[in-house]
């Protein structure tokens, strides 16, 4: 398995050196020359696998020679131990009515579903950075939960020291503790004057020049700009889909999303061969997603703070892999359009192309007000308490009910006890926290504030690294 750039300028690389490198060096992301597929007899025979061989099953063909099968077996034996996920299921599902079902994904160690990829991509940071005898330098930034789960997850890599950014005073509180209350000589935490979209901009302007970095050391990108993360989440699609009746029943899946990564998991999941139906981008405010798929209109407006921070994203990293596959492969293509969209602040595709798109995806958008009142009808109706993100989820997935026949799982994409503001908007209330949650909120904090400015944080990660 080879992987090659979205804007066709940068090396083919196998699994390892594509994760290892992030970002690609032409400002494009990588993605498979080809996806692997399953049969439906192939897909039928997982059925009895747990979490954990199925994960083997989906990653194997992506890693090709990078690993082993039993170094990657080992790895996610690591990942998804019990002491790691506290839920015997890994990822249940619980269902809402008779179409609707939610997917828990927030029973890791940092309670949102981005601890499924990152557990992963600490242990094999782990092993590749010692396979090289090389130190990495770790670089993200985060809405809310990717910086706390990146944290948990490679904190423990002693090979490297984790910087990450996140927007001052945009995250919840808990957010936040999650990731300042680590107190490890490795862990930074960077509070950027600006809103994410500034830290994500910050992050890709250092990937593209990386000309500071000295010696045996790497640059590793933990957002969902590195593949790895991709592959980590496409398991739990099929782990869904088949609990659900797949390969011989199709379905259909409702995601909360601002950066498209966790939706794109599940676009691979269908071209892998699982029959997804439809997918359902759910948005807040900041639409970007849903205009573009609804009105052909990619173009970035003023940031909105929401009830939903994960979500407020005006420039949805991901997006890049989709039109690189919609437009079957054409990186030539590709690369004009990001490059006019970063003059010009807006994109539009061809009436061919948006037909293929909406084709497979519907997308809605929820305000505060929407998303504090699915909160409120759904636990009156199921007693199920949600986080603001799923909640939109959830409403996008009753908007499109009617038009869809199949079964309707919407990720559940974190715990609710991570946004009590919009518990307390809501009228609800918890019976406890979980560990994980509890205690940040006690513990004593270390983070730094800077300015919006790339050439600060080079210099601060340039002071601190190994």
């Amino acid at each position: 398995m080879y992987y090659v750039s979205t804007r066709g300028e940068a090396p083919r690389l196998n699994f390892k050196e594509a994760f290892l490198t992030g970002l690609a060096s032409d400002g494009g992301l990588y993605v498979p020359e080809s996806y692997p597929s399953f049969s439906t007899s192939e897909i039928a025979s997982f059925k009895q696998l747990t979490y954990q061989e199925l994960c083997f099953k989906i990653m194997k063909p992506y890693i090709g020679k990078s690993l082993t099968d039993k170094v990657l077996k080992d790895i996610i034996a690591k990942a998804y131990k019990d002491t790691v996920f506290t839920h015997s299921a890994i990822a249940p599902l619980k269902q809402l009515n008779n179409k609707q079902f939610v997917l828990e994904l927030f029973h890791g160690p940092t309670n949102a579903f981005k601890d499924f990829a990152l557990q992963l991509i600490g242990h094999l940071l782990e092993h590749f950075l010692k396979e090289n005898k090389e130190k990495a330098i770790i670089l993200g930034a985060t809405s809310g939960d990717t910086g706390s789960a990146a944290i948990h997850g490679c904190k423990n890599c002693k090979r490297a020291d984790i910087f990450i950014l996140h927007p001052h005073n945009r995250t919840s509180d808990i957010q936040r503790k999650q990731m300042t209350t680590v107190l490890d000589k490795n862990v930074f935490n960077l509070a950027i004057k600006g809103n994410f979209d500034d830290a994500q901009a910050i992050v890709k302007y250092v990937f593209c020049n990386q000309e500071f970095i000295e010696g045996k050391k790497r640059l590793i990108a933990v957002n969902s700009i590195n593949w790895a993360r991709i592959v980590g989440q496409i398991v739990y699609y099929f782990y869904a889909g088949l609990a659900l009746g797949a390969p011989e029943r199709s379905i259909s899946f409702s995601v909360p999303t601002g950066n498209f990564g966790d939706i794109f998991a599940g676009y691979v999941a269908r071209k892998m061969g699982l029959p997804v139906d439809r997918l359902i981008v759910a948005t807040n405010k900041n639409d970007i997603l849903s205009r573009f798929i609804n009105k052909n209109s990619y173009k970035k407006e003023k940031l909105v703070e929401t009830l939903s921070p994960s979500m407020d994203i005006q420039i949805s990293s991901n997006f890049e892999r989709l039109l690189y596959d919609m437009h079957n492969g054409n990186a030539k293509k590709v690369k004009q359009l990001m490059e006019d969209f970063n003059k010009t602040g807006k994109l539009s595709v061809s009436a061919t192309v948006l037909k293929k798109i909406q084709a497979l995806f519907f997308a809605s958008k929820s305000d505060d007000k929407a998303i504090v009142k699915t909160m409120q009808v759904m636990h009156k109706a199921t007693g199920e308490i949600l986080d603001p993100h799923t909640a939109a989820g959830v409403k996008s997935a009753y908007e499109f009910a009617d038009k869809i026949s199949s079964p309707i799982v919407t990720l559940a994409t974190a715990h609710p006890g991570k946004f009590p503001v919009s518990l307390n908007k809501a009228k609800l209330k918890l019976a406890e926290l979980p560990d994980s949650l509890a205690k940040p909120l006690k513990a004593k904090e270390k983070f730094k504030i800077l300015p919006n400015e790339a050439a600060e944080v080079i210099s601060y990660v340039i002071k601190n690294s190994l």
